[in-house]
């Protein structure tokens, strides 16, 4: 098979890895890639929002699997482009990937299919959401309707906070027209979960979980970012609540979807708080999670690339997963400043030792190349990786590769998974 990735981050490096091992591929490119994808294949300079450019790539090589992994170029209809062509594409079409473009269609979803979810509202008038929170108070949720990079979501504490989240997303536009609407929610309480699930339009496989540790700071402080860490099926996440979430959230979800007409394939991201009585949905992504990707597929042991061609053809049925005893803690090391204003061009040492520590897999996110050296190119700059026979050997490896990483202008948080421990 010749297949073509779609994206340039950590999840993208770690698909590449992973199909790499395939026995099935034949040529394996990734547009735009980076300096750890082109050690899986060959990058190719698209970039992963050129829809048309990325089409005549692949009906010139003759592609036979198109896989994107991040949302945007999906929201913006990469998969229907590519079907128009007669490409196979492991993701949703445009009209499918709004379950992630937009939270208020997800909330939709899940009041027509009955999904467990928060209480909520939405508003296209500052004024309207300002008067809504004095109303019911606080904590509260509060949701940039669109895509905003991971970070558009505020759990606000007190109604100052709510207030000056509406005032930043809608007035300010601080998320540009993805704040033009705000979703605002009941704030749940429990433990969050990611789950995920892949899916060609009528069936979804069960493809793991994990735990995502979102803000900047330890112990779970500090802005909202794109992920600073993940674990492998952290203990909350029993069987019976994997069980429970396939069955009342994501197997709901996509009857609702072909009921619209809408058919989801690829994977969808069941982003889950685990209550007293049970999961609720949080919200939905329309592929692999990241940091979650660096944590999961470390852990399949069965080749990928058969499932996900299955997503694609209607098969999945008639297909299995199968994951490595034991787990995986991935710890992201992110340029000093993010989520805010950070410096690129540092160079990063030591990145081959840290990779043949046990168990340890160094998959680069925000990097360049220049002149053989690794250099930092982003906010979240690599996800450091390593399973163990345990959570606890698994975190304590992915330390010690990280601490083997000379980048002075980078940092991580310490506390990835203790809380599980």
């Amino acid at each position: 098979m010749r297949v073509l990735i779609i994206g340039s981050g950590g999840r993208e490096h770690a698909l590449a890895w992973a199909i790499a091992k395939s026995p099935q591929l034949n040529k394996l490119y990734i547009a735009p890639g980076n300096p750890g994808t082109a050690q899986c294949g060959e990058n190719v300079p698209l970039r992963a929002t050129d829809i048309a450019g990325i089409v005549a790539f692949a009906v010139e090589q003759k592609i036979d699997l198109v896989i994107p992994g991040p949302e945007a170029p999906l929201v913006a209809g990469i998969a229907d482009a590519l079907a128009a062509a007669g490409i196979a594409c492991c993701g949703p079409s445009a009209a499918a990937a709004q379950l992630e473009g937009s939270k208020k269609f997800t909330k939709e979803v899940a009041e027509a299919a009955n999904i467990p979810t928060a209480k909520w509202a939405s508003f296209t008038h500052a004024l309207e959401a300002h008067e809504y929170i004095d109303a019911v108070g606080a904590p509260i949720v509060i949701k940039a309707d669109g895509l905003a990079a991971g970070k558009g979501v505020v759990v606000a504490h007190t109604p100052e906070e709510a207030h000056e989240a509406i005032t930043a997303i809608m007035e300010d536009k601080v998320h540009g027209a993805a704040g033009s609407l705000v979703v605002i929610e009941q704030c749940l309480v429990g433990e969050e979960i990611s789950v995920f699930a892949l899916c060609d339009g009528e069936d979804a496989l069960y493809f793991g979980t994990a735990a995502d540790h979102k803000r900047v700071g330890e112990g779970d402080t500090g802005p909202n970012t794109g992920g600073m860490g993940a674990i492998f099926n952290p203990p909350w996440a029993t069987p019976d609540v994997v069980r429970e979430s396939m069955e009342k959230i994501v197997r709901p979800a996509l009857k609702e979807m072909v009921r619209r007409g809408t058919p989801f394939r690829g994977f969808l991201f069941a982003g889950l708080m685990v209550e007293h009585d049970g999961p609720k949905l949080i919200e939905f992504n329309v592929r692999f999670g990241d940091p979650e990707c660096e944590t999961v597929l470390p852990m399949l042991k069965s080749d990928l690339l058969p499932a996900l061609l299955a997503a694609t053809n209607g098969t999945l049925k008639d297909t299995t997963v199968e994951f490595r005893p034991g787990s995986s803690a991935t710890v992201v090391m992110c340029a000093k400043g993010y989520p805010g204003a950070y410096a690129t061009g540092s160079e990063i040492y030591g990145l081959e030792e840290a990779g043949k520590f046990p168990g340890a897999h160094i998959f680069q996110a925000g990097t360049m190349a220049d002149q053989g050296g690794i250099l930092a190119n982003g906010g979240r700059v690599l996800a450091v990786n390593a399973v163990g026979a345990d959570l606890r050997e698994a975190i304590s490896r992915a330390y010690a590769a990280v601490d083997a990483i000379d980048w002075e202008d980078g940092f991580c948080r310490r506390d990835i998974g203790k809380r599980a421990l």
